[in-house]
């Protein structure tokens, strides 16, 4: 067996995990400046109409998109594993034909329905609800569409879409448009400036997945036959037995991660709404982290379990832990560390974020130690597994919300989601381990969390205990401590296999 600590596939994986990672770095920063741009530029009542009505365009484009952005990669890099090419565009047409009609379906009941949305939505609605409703629901297939096309290509092992459209053109583009509205002073137009660059992105993505299709096409003599009625009506059961259960599971991921906003906007008000999206934004931009590997590792992950190599699949995902825990542990740690500075960016009136950045930075760093166990269970095949754990977890958080927000508001909403985070992490570490013989834990994984949590953890509590909390101490004290970060990554890039993450190539796919 190849081993991945020496062969071209880990230097593969690094050169597009590193594009990936850097990417989403990108859109992590466009994502964070938009909220700094919405919280600063309007009143607190209409930054939480606005991070509602898109929470909710967020929730129902992943209804309309099925579960297609993990079913494409899964079957497109498994066809093309086993040399069966063929298939590929039959498989397009399978996943694309569904998206196109329940996204239009869903875009008609929005439109038809918005003001009754809006009074649920947000309460003391100031206006602009229902309207901003409309706009989002025309743009609602385009971005469906938009995403499953996005997800064709990385089965093809290409990142450069999800690098150039999703992380860097897209969220740019709408950070643009959404400061020039917000500076023109036309609040209205906050809505379409943000949904209108899902459009163009959508084109650009169409035709790159038309150069892979011609570009991957095998030679007349080796294209499988044009599927029939019966053969596409087999590969379509293939298809959407697998995909089924990944379509509510996007749901609830979706859901766990956008609802609390939702939430708290209906049961308390949009300027509870606006602090609590402003204080889980640096949770957004950790999850970037985690999707720009998971990306990478998807189609690997699933040629590999296709051929049933159970033991590069698990160097794989200790690796690819190791190098989650390098990029993500320390900005979950400073978030932490430096809850109440941080929330200063975003105005007067956010402070009361603070005990949602510091629960939720802790319950993450579980969540990142655990790896990408969820993309392993789902490419092995255990899509059920996977949808009965994030219901649960979905379940948990929303029984939580209904009982501590009214009460206790954004804290209550934070305890929520926290638990949740747990329950979805460490019930599909439990399956991984027992079921697949499979974990995350080695020496990579072990040494990032070490040198993070002395740099970033134990010595900016010392010096809070010692010297205080003010910016110029605690300033200090994460620079130190990322200076001797630094210095540790260097000395153990061996272990952490950083030597292979760092190399960003032209050959990148």
């Amino acid at each position: 067996m190849a081993q991945i600590t020496d062969g071209s596939e880990l230097r593969g994986l690094a050169r597009r995990g590193s594009l990936s990672v850097v990417s989403a770095g990108a859109s992590a920063v466009f994502n964070f400046l938009l909220v700094i741009v919405v919280t600063r530029g309007v009143d607190k009542d209409e930054a939480g109409v606005f991070f509602s009505v898109t929470s909710l365009f967020l929730l129902v484009e992943t209804v309309a998109r099925l579960g297609t952005t993990t079913g494409l990669v899964y079957f497109i890099a498994r066809f093309r594993a086993l040399d069966e090419r063929g298939k590929i565009r039959a498989c397009l047409r399978v996943a694309l034909t569904p998206v196109v009609v329940a996204s239009a379906a869903a875009a008609v009941l929005l439109l038809v329905f918005a003001p009754q949305a809006a009074e649920v939505l947000v309460r003391g609605d100031p206006g602009h609800t229902a309207a901003f409703l409309r706009v989002l629901a025309v743009f609602l297939p385009v971005a469906a569409v938009y995403d499953a096309l996005v997800a064709a290509t990385r089965g093809y092992k290409n990142i450069k879409v999800t690098a150039y459209f999703e992380n860097i053109g897209r969220p740019l583009t709408q950070l643009l448009l959404v400061g020039l509205v917000v500076v023109a002073g036309a609040s209205a137009l906050l809505a379409p400036a943000w949904v209108v660059p899902y459009l163009p992105a959508g084109v650009l993505a169409w035709l790159w997945l038309r150069r892979l299709l011609r570009e991957d096409d095998p030679p007349a003599p080796e294209r499988s036959p044009a599927p029939g009625r019966p053969e596409k009506a087999g590969l379509a059961g293939e298809f959407w037995r697998f995909t089924a259960p990944r379509t509510l599971a996007n749901i609830a991921q979706m859901a766990l991660q956008r609802l609390d906003i939702v939430l708290v906007g209906a049961l308390r008000g949009p300027a509870e709404a606006a602090i609590y999206a402003a204080a889980t934004r640096f949770l957004v931009v950790g999850q970037l982290g985690n999707q720009a590997i998971a990306f990478v590792i998807q189609p690997r992950l699933s040629e590999l379990l296709a051929r049933h190599d159970m033991a590069e699949t698990g160097a794989v995902y200790r690796i690819s832990t190791g190098w989650l825990v390098t990029i993500a542990w320390p900005l979950y740690l400073v978030s932490a560390a430096l809850a109440p500075l941080i929330l200063l960016v975003f105005g007067e009136g956010y402070s009361g974020g603070t005990v949602v950045m510091v629960i939720l930075s802790l319950a993450m760093l579980v969540a990142t130690g655990c790896g990408m166990v969820d993309t392993v269970l789902v490419m092995a095949g255990r899509t059920t597994w996977h949808l009965g754990n994030v219901l649960l977890a979905l379940a948990v958080n929303v029984t939580l919300d209904f009982l501590l927000i009214p009460d206790y508001g954004v804290l209550g909403a934070a305890v929520a989601w926290a638990v949740a985070i747990a329950v979805n992490n460490l019930l599909p570490l439990a399956e991984v381990l027992l079921g697949l013989r499979l974990h995350p834990f080695g020496a990579g994984m072990f040494t990032a969390a070490a040198l993070a949590g002395v740099c970033f953890g134990l010595l900016p509590l010392l010096v809070r205990l010692v010297a205080g909390d003010t910016l110029p101490i605690l300033g200090g004290a994460i620079g130190v401590g990322a200076a001797l970060y630094v210095a540790g990554l260097w000395a153990f890039r061996g272990v952490l296999n950083l030597a292979a993450l760092g190399r960003v190539r032209r050959g990148a796919t």
